[in-house]
């Protein structure tokens, strides 16, 4: 079974034992003593990929369910539930992932040295089921409702610039103020090139689509551009704490800020936690709560 899922998942027989380290013939006669036991083909095999049969597609989603119980039965036969033990895998937004995630994971790392982490950094959210991971740093508001989900802070979207910008082309003080300004946006806004607002002033929220001469594929360039005096952004407050406590970035439109975004850490519901993901869990909330309000404070 171990042989058939790492072979789907890899693609192909070769890239299999690549990943095992085991030779190429060994996986594919394994696949095919496990046909020949359940009389059925699991597998079409061409010179480039793999392809699951319609029962091949059941017994894979079989297979990982019964082999997640065997881990799981062989993780508590040798005491992760009871012991700081194992390899914990773990999934977060990539920029918040680099500055908040991986220096908790160091300090974690070396606080517990039998415990061993998999990290993997993506802007899309990943199925923490489908995908085998224990844990996720979700920044935003929380769709599925099955996860276990703890709170640790919130992150803020602001508009912000160069104080040599302003005092070249002055300060927006209004939404309307943005259409004499140079903006830099970022392609990979989930708005789209619409600046979204949430006026303090009890008025209704607004997209403002600003004129933006410069757009770049991600948010780090267009810091860098605002930075470098080429005009204003919209970015989330915690790509921006570092140049604002240095004093090379100006926050502006603070009553015009949309709600602040919710920072959580999920897993998926269990009946009991493996130690090793408990005590990472209690790890990593206090600091980062600590981390987000002390940034907070910094932007305020």
């Amino acid at each position: 079974m171990q042989y058939f899922v790492a072979a789907v998942e890899a693609g192909s027989f070769s890239a299999a034992g690549r990943q095992l380290n085991i030779p190429l013939p060994t996986i594919s006669r394994k696949v095919a003593d496990l046909e020949a036991h359940l009389k059925t083909q699991l597998l079409v095999r061409s010179t480039r990929k793999l392809a699951l049969t319609e029962a091949g597609v059941n017994y894979l989603a079989a297979c990982r369910s019964i082999l997640d119980q065997v881990g799981e039965a062989e993780s508590q036969a040798a005491g992760e539930y009871s012991i700081p033990r194992g390899v914990l895998t773990i999934t977060a937004p990539v920029v918040f992932g680099r500055l908040y995630v991986v220096p908790i994971i160091i300090a974690f790392l070396a606080k517990f040295p039998e415990i061993g982490i998999y990290l993997t950094l993506s802007d899309h959210t990943l199925d923490i089921v489908d995908e085998h991971v224990d844990l996720a740093i979700r920044t935003g508001t929380l769709s599925d409702s099955a996860l276990i989900a703890t709170k640790v802070g919130e992150i803020r979207r602001v508009v912000c610039g160069s104080p040599a910008y302003f005092s070249a082309h002055g300060t927006p003080k209004t939404l309307d103020d943005l259409a004499k300004h140079m903006c830099i946006t970022y392609t990979a806004l989930a708005s789209g090139m619409t600046w979204v607002f949430d006026p303090r002033d009890g008025k209704p929220s607004r997209g403002v689509r600003p004129i933006c001469r410069l757009k770049i594929n991600t948010a780090e360039a267009a810091i860098d551009a605002a930075i470098a005096g080429v005009g204003v952004t919209n970015v989330l407050s915690y790509q921006v704490v570092k140049p604002v406590s240095e004093g090379k970035l100006s926050i502006i439109l603070r009553d015009f800020e949309p709600a602040p975004t919710p920072v959580h850490i999920v897993h998926a519901r269990q009946a009991l936690l493996p130690l090793k993901l408990r005590l990472f869990i209690d790890f990593a909330a206090s600091r980062l709560r600590k981390s987000l309000d002390d940034d907070l404070a910094i932007l305020s």
